[in-house]
């Protein structure tokens, strides 16, 4: 029996699962939804979903799953429109950078018999280094051998949770599950942090005197320190994500300062010693970083670490996930 997801937010996110579960069509309807009429058609042009239904309700009537790839910023707004229309039995993501707030509203706006489960995605290691955002940015192997944090509501079955991890699967995908403040702490140090030390370099740069002529020579290691800022999303939705995690932001940003402060201290006193250990001990720890991201090797070395106990012996049997020996 076929099932149905429905894809809402049809940008870099949303198209790419949408390209990446082109080949399980015999086996799973995909529908799109976006708010821009332009981007849910170019969505279905690409292959990205096999219909469009530009009407937000009637969108996850028969949706078996709904994906939320949304700016944090619209996701109140959308599960309060969709959740009466929500079938029996449906399984609710969202792909936003808080989970906590989304899980309030999520249980809220969700009525009982229906699931919701959130997803941090990250981007697979061949793509790790791209520069880009939009629709345009989608590929169908932006998430394989990647790694998604997976915040099931406290109340979420078995079965919804299998359910997620079967879509995963078919996305090139693998789970570690997490808490929804323990994601919220980890995403405040690796999606917020980095777009904010963006924000502000341009903000240090672009307004001083004498930008007009030093914008001509800002080079690599301008564009890829301000590449993070370059393609954020709305403004709306960061300043939504810095007040839903407030506690989490301002703490890293501490630690951002105090690093600053510290080489601005050494570069005062003179003390070269102690700015070159700092710069020596950054990069050897972001070159090892970037190696084991590349190498994605804790998908194999780490695979009970991913599959955590208490659900992994649950998490048997499939759902629309394929029999390898049918590939």
């Amino acid at each position: 029996m076929t099932k149905q997801i429905t894809i809402i937010g049809l940008g870099q996110i949303g198209a790419s699962a949408g390209l990446a579960l082109e080949n399980y069509k015999s086996s799973l309807k995909r529908v799109g939804h976006d708010k821009k009429p332009d981007t849910a058609k170019s969505a279905q042009t690409m292959g990205a979903v096999d219909e469009i239904n530009f009407n937000l309700p009637s969108s996850v009537r028969d949706a078996d799953i709904v994906l939320l790839a949304v700016p944090l910023s619209e996701l109140e707004e959308t599960l309060k429109l969709i959740g009466e229309d929500l079938k029996e039995g449906a399984v609710v993501m969202d792909t936003a950078p808080v989970k906590a707030i989304v899980a309030e509203w999520a249980g809220q706006y969700i009525p009982a018999g229906r699931s919701y489960v959130g997803l941090v995605p990250s981007i697979g290691p061949d793509h790790l280094l791209d520069v880009g955002a939009g629709q345009v940015s989608a590929k169908a192997d932006l998430f394989h051998e990647a790694v998604f944090l997976v915040c099931p509501a406290h109340n979420v079955s078995e079965q919804a949770v299998k359910r997620v991890t079967d879509l995963l699967e078919l996305l090139g995908a693998s789970p570690l599950f997490s808490d929804p403040l323990e994601a919220d702490g980890l995403m405040a140090a690796l999606h917020t942090l980095p777009q904010l030390m963006a924000v502000s370099l341009l903000d240090a740069t672009t307004k001083q005197p004498g930008w007009k002529e030093a914008r001509k020579m800002a080079s690599r290691p301008y564009g890829l320190t301000a590449a993070s800022a370059l393609y954020l999303d709305e403004s709306q939705a960061i300043l939504e994500t810095m007040r839903s995690n407030r506690a989490n932001v301002m703490r890293v940003l501490d630690n951002a300062i105090r690093s600053l402060s510290g080489l601005r201290e050494a570069l005062n006193e003179e003390d070269l010693k102690s700015a070159g250990e700092l710069l020596d001990d950054a990069y050897l720890g972001g070159m090892q970083w970037l190696k084991d991201r590349l190498g994605a090797d804790w998908l194999s070395e780490d695979k009970q670490q991913i599959e955590i106990p208490t659900f992994g012996e649950r998490l048997l049997g499939t759902w629309i996930r394929p029999d390898r020996k049918n590939k």
